[in-house]
């Protein structure tokens, strides 16, 4: 017993050592970006960055697109999820797999035809242009999580439903709904973080000074101040702040939905 009890603590004393060194790891470069943004003029970087005309422009920009990612996503991920997992389909099994080949095909490998279609729609420096692709980007992963959370919902709570009179709708809508939450919470953080942070098709599709998002920020902020590091770098922490903010305070929920439906 007491050769087993110093076995376990030496086993937790050296997964806690691995996981602390993960996470010095991981938190190395943001401690760089902090302390690179304060070099020079300290906290002025910030004021200089968050008093700057530009600024509000880019932050609005992002909410937009953000804003109306989340809600395409989440209302075509529910209801494709629904359909998938709990409604009689032809060829459903062929349509799902491909959908869920997105998930192997990397977005740079779709900015020439994305390029080509957006330029003879005349879509330049429109929202719609980041919109639709980021959303076809981002609903392969949220629908194969979503799916795999309903199919573990008892089929006869559905049953149950219709029982007492309510069509497919409203099945989804007050029975399904309610007991998506941890899954609708991790297609909300996925929906904002592939927004917030998309650089590239913002890069290519806002040439606009006034339509860019806050991803570019630091390239704008790098042609203004020139090399001056520290604004460049303070620009970047304010970038983290929201997705920082939104994950501690959904963590719990995130972490559920994650791991909802994937132990079967």
């Amino acid at each position: 017993m007491l050769t087993q009890s110093k076995s376990k603590a030496k086993t937790t004393a050296l997964a806690q050592l691995l996981l602390t060194a993960l996470a010095a790891l991981f938190a190395a470069p943001l401690a760089i970006m902090i302390a690179v943004s304060l070099q020079g003029e300290g906290l002025a970087n910030y004021a200089a960055v968050l008093t700057h005309p530009m600024i509000p422009r880019f932050f609005l920009n992002s909410l937009i697109i953000s804003a109306c990612t989340i809600v395409l996503v989440f209302c075509i991920t529910l209801l494709a999820a629904y359909a998938f997992s709990k409604l009689e389909l032809p060829a459903k099994g062929v349509l799902l797999n491909l959908i869920l080949t997105g998930l192997m095909i990397p977005s740079v490998a779709l900015i020439v035809p994305l390029f080509v279609i957006v330029k003879s729609l005349g879509l330049f420096n429109y929202y719609f242009s980041l919109i639709g692709p980021i959303c076809a980007f981002t609903l392969p992963f949220t629908l194969l999580l979503s799916k795999n959370f309903m199919d573990d919902l008892p089929n006869q709570l559905l049953d149950a439903a219709r029982i007492d009179g309510c069509g497919s709708f409203k099945a989804l809508l007050f029975i399904l709904v309610p007991l998506c939450k941890p899954m609708s919470v991790v297609v909300v953080i996925w929906g904002f973080l592939n927004s917030w942070n998309e650089y590239f098709l913002a890069l290519v599709f806002m040439r606009k000074e006034s339509m860019q998002t806050i991803t570019q920020a630091p390239q704008f902020f790098t042609d203004t101040y020139s090399s001056d590091t520290g604004k460049i770098f303070a620009a970047l922490v304010l970038i983290s702040i929201p997705v920082v903010v939104l994950y501690l305070c959904l963590q719990k929920y995130f972490e559920d939905g994650m791991t909802s439906g994937s132990v079967k």
